[in-house]
């Protein structure tokens, strides 16, 4: 599969606007799983079974634990569905008047022939950020398609922004990723990049996403 690598156009939005919100959504399932199969959560589900039971009734032990794990399902759905509502009211909406009217940002999508037609496999973002005296560049939006996953396109991706940031003379360049994004938070690593600091901070509430057990890394490699 021979992957070519080019700016946005116009004529991309609505391939771009769909990839970017499966992309998104599908960390509702992981999120999920990682939240209930921890020692805490069990703990809980457990602990309702057994009120449920201890309190004569077969149905309140299977209701309790369900309303909690249905509280729980809700909170990391919504944690990533708040984040896509956002985006695509704010910045994905105008892409262009976003990330390519400025000489120092840009948008990159990646583009491969499959059954004979051309599909949209991948898309990357870096904005121009300034701290003080510091010009450094972000990185947003990174989404792969499934069909390219493993197969080295978001380290293409990636380094792409890293190569664009240098040529621009940025310091370092910067990002955020969830916690639930593993293979991320290691591609990221294998590339360069330090975690900085945690946080909490989303489109969704504070009790959310401490429900959810989801946090915001920031992670950043400097540029020789």
């Amino acid at each position: 599969m021979q992957l070519v690598i080019r700016r946005y156009r116009p004529s991309d939005k609505d391939t771009v606007l769909s990839l970017f919100s499966i992309g998104i959504r599908e960390h509702i399932g992981p999120c999920f799983r990682n939240a209930m199969t921890s020692p805490a959560y069990v703990t809980v589900t457990l602990a309702l079974c057994g009120a449920g039971y201890f309190l004569g009734s077969t149905l309140g032990a299977v209701v309790l634990p369900g309303v909690w794990v249905g509280l729980v399902y809700y909170c990391c759905h919504e944690l990533y569905a708040s984040y896509v509502r956002e985006r695509l009211r704010t910045d994905m909406q105008d892409i262009p008047g976003s990330y390519l009217s400025r000489p120092d940002d840009c948008f990159w999508v990646a583009e491969a022939e499959i059954d004979g037609r051309v599909q949209i496999m991948g898309i990357v973002a870096v904005m121009a950020k300034q701290s003080g005296k510091e010009r450094y560049g972000e990185l947003f939006r990174m989404i792969i398609s499934p069909l390219c996953r493993r197969a080295g396109l978001g380290f293409r991706m990636a380094q792409t922004v890293v190569d664009f940031s240098k040529e621009r003379g940025f310091s370092k360049v910067v990002l955020e990723t969830s916690s639930t994004q593993t293979a991320a938070v290691a591609l990221y690593k294998k590339l360069g990049f330090s975690h900085v600091y945690s946080h909490t901070k989303t489109e969704a509430p504070g009790w959310m996403v401490t429900l959810a057990k989801v946090t915001v890394l920031r992670m950043e490699k400097y540029l020789a």
